[in-house]
């Protein structure tokens, strides 16, 4: 898949707080980000690829190793801090969002990433993950989905498909799956993306915007695990199938799938909703433009209900990337409002003096 991800025109302060190297300091490699921790994960796992993407990238964000931070919860992806040559924190089920929220608000000098699973986030963590969402969180969320209970030896999860036979579904799931993009958008998501584990370029730039990003990013990863689910994204992936099938997000770009010579395009019909129909049949239709940076979220809403069971039409790219204060940056504010108004010193032991102050309550 050719990678199609583009400057939003976003200005790059994810990262704004967090101090970078210092003069003279040499730049690092993926090397100084790779641990000395031996990679445990089924061979042909699609977890492989996103380390090695996120390995490969962190040097470009010019932080020091010590300033940058990756919470997991319970899973195959929560192994990842193991893996990587920064701080980390294997949590607890479902709870890395929380964990994570707590490090950016006290701690702004920190880029701050959580990994998680589409179990782990959408199971027992999906109010935590709606609610870092909501708030805009300064962190950065990577969600692996591969539609299956890895770790756990594949029970059906929370996006797998109505009907999918697995241990604990042996006559199929009757559950209706989330759609994690959807999830995100409703929950008011200011940064949300797709992209997938095979497509190396693709990802690396999707991971380059999101950590650009200043407040909560959600990035949804494809990912085949090889073991409990093989295949379960073939369809856009085989080099034969995919191009019909991928819809490349591009800002400021109709809508489109397909190849030059049969090329769909996305249109807007008269009560609302959006279809694909020919090229050549588009002429004087309303052709969907493709844009991010939308603070109403309904079109990248219509964009994220596009993927269904059947992958005839899967979006790539960034659907939503606005801008909003964020929920930490807000915090401090009122930490630092407090105790001016309290008379006491707005530095570093502010926060200490506050909850030592004479304010105190007596509890009977």
């Amino acid at each position: 898949m050719t990678s199609h991800v583009t400057d939003l025109g976003m200005p790059r302060s994810g990262v704004a707080d967090v101090p970078t190297l210092g003069e003279g300091q040499l730049p690092l490699t993926k090397k100084d980000f790779t641990s000395d921790q031996e990679v445990r994960w089924c061979p042909g796992c699609g977890d492989y690829a996103v380390l090695a993407a996120v390995q490969g990238f962190l040097p470009e964000l010019g932080l020091r190793r010590e300033n940058i931070v990756f919470v997991s919860g319970i899973g195959c992806s929560s192994r990842f801090p193991y893996y990587l040559d920064t701080y980390g924190m294997h949590s607890i089920h479902g709870r890395a969002p929380a964990i994570a929220t707590g490090l950016a608000t006290s701690r702004p000098d920190l880029s701050v990433w959580v990994v998680t699973g589409d179990g782990d986030a959408l199971s027992i963590g999906g109010n935590h993950l709606i609610h870092a969402l909501r708030r805009n969180v300064n962190i950065t969320i990577l969600l692996f989905n591969n539609k299956i209970y890895g770790l756990t030896k594949g029970q059906y999860s929370p996006t797998s498909e109505t009907g999918t036979i697995t241990k604990s579904t042996p006559m199929g799931s009757v559950d209706t799956p989330f759609n994690p993009l959807s999830l995100a958008l409703g929950a008011e998501a200011t940064f949300v993306a797709r992209t997938m584990d095979s497509d190396r370029a693709h990802l690396t730039e999707v991971l380059r915007a999101a950590a650009s990003h200043r407040g909560a990013a959600f990035v949804e990863i494809y990912q085949n695990c090889p073991i409990f689910n093989d295949g379960a994204f073939q369809l856009i992936k085989d080099r034969d199938s995919q191009a019909a099938r991928l819809v490349k997000l591009v800002h400021g770009e109709p809508v489109s799938a397909g190849t030059e010579n049969d090329r769909q395009v996305l249109v807007r019909e008269p009560n609302g909703s959006v279809t694909f129909v020919p090229e050549a049949e588009a002429a004087g239709r309303p052709v969907v433009i493709h844009d991010a940076t939308d603070p109403n979220p309904t079109a990248a809403f219509a964009l994220s209900r596009l993927d269904d069971g059947t992958m005839a039409h899967v979006p790539m790219g960034i659907f939503r990337s606005i801008s909003r204060p964020t929920n930490d940056d807000l915090v401090r504010e009122q930490i630092a409002t407090a105790v001016e108004s309290a008379g006491r010193p707005s530095d570093d032991t502010a926060l200490d003096a506050l909850l030592r102050g004479n304010d105190t309550w007596t509890v009977e």
